[in-house]
């Protein structure tokens, strides 16, 4: 099952598919956050914003929608 619901998440966001723009270009930002920590450049990637024990980056960025700690705009 998929935590957080949906219905939690359309709460914070416009629809279905933001939801999934929105949770799919933060897990990218996450993954490259982890990714280069070793390598000590992680100035232009964020850390995660949601204190979770999941390590799934795509359950973190949609823990992050949910908790309303992303913010979006259409072009």
């Amino acid at each position: 099952m998929i935590q957080p619901r949906i219905d939690t998440l359309l709460g914070q966001v416009d629809s279905n598919y933001a939801a999934v723009i929105v949770a799919a270009k933060r897990a990218r930002q996450i993954n490259s956050y982890y990714h280069n920590l070793g390598e000590g450049t992680f100035d232009e990637f964020p850390p995660p914003m949601v204190d979770t024990p999941s390590k799934n980056y795509l359950t973190i960025a949609l823990e992050e929608v949910a908790g309303g700690k992303l913010s979006y705009r259409y072009r």
